[in-house]
């Protein structure tokens, strides 16, 4: 059986989740909209539209969608060649694929967004394929991109694992019925991930990757495991 091993990039894999907040804030007041960063923070991982009605509200001025989505999309491209990936991101990507998994990026970045993150995490030879919010009608908490990613790994959703660190994240990969992995490392707290879904979860890539053998990634056959 091909085991997936399907991975949330931003604040997941490469610390960006704050300059996502800075990007959607300046943005965001730029166009008149004065919005607190907390709330922004955890509006991330939807995608733009959707962050967009959360923060603003359904009776929003939606002509004003675009707008503000080039302009979040302009200010946080200004970050492009310094990204930060996490603590031993890409030796994690490298140990799964090694023990078999392939790996999948599930993310709602695209085109050159999509390039500088892969960049940052520095791992080509462990990714089998990246599936991006723009390849399904509906992004996360909706589990279309994770039955996306699934079907590029050609891999069922029995014994695959999906590691986030957004409530979204762990909405999705519930929905789609592959076991849970919250991380820590983009700002939500362990009760919040748990309440969303999460089976278990770790501090970040490193603390994961120390723990692998005693993770979900330890028994792919199951999809559950002690936790660490």
């Amino acid at each position: 059986m091909n085991r997936a091993a399907l991975f949330d990039v931003d604040g997941t894999l490469v610390d960006t989740n704050h300059l996502h907040v800075t990007s959607w804030w300046e943005a965001l007041r730029q166009a008149g909209h004065d919005v607190p960063m907390h709330a922004i923070h955890r509006a991330l991982g939807l995608p733009a539209e959707d962050l967009l009605s959360h923060l603003l509200g359904n009776s929003r001025d939606n002509d004003q969608d675009e707008a503000l989505s080039t302009a979040h999309d302009t200010l946080y491209a200004t970050y492009f060649e310094r990204l930060p990936r996490l603590r031993a991101a890409d030796t994690l990507l490298r140990t799964l694929s090694r023990r078999g998994w392939r790996v999948v990026l599930v993310t709602s970045a695209g085109g050159g967004e999509l390039d500088a993150l892969t960049k940052a995490i520095g791992a080509d030879d462990a990714i089998t394929a990246a599936a991006s919010a723009d390849d399904v009608e509906r992004g996360k908490p909706a589990a279309d991109p994770i039955h996306h990613a699934l079907e590029l790994a050609g891999s069922p959703a029995h014994g695959s694992v999906f590691v986030g660190d957004s409530v979204w994240d762990m909405k999705a990969g519930t929905r789609a019925e592959v076991t849970c992995v919250g991380l820590l490392s983009g700002g939500i707290s362990r009760h919040d991930l748990e309440a969303a879904g999460a089976g278990s979860v770790y501090g970040d890539p490193a603390d994961l990757l120390d723990h692998l053998d005693r993770s979900p990634f330890s028994v792919p056959s199951t999809g559950s495991a002690a936790q660490p």
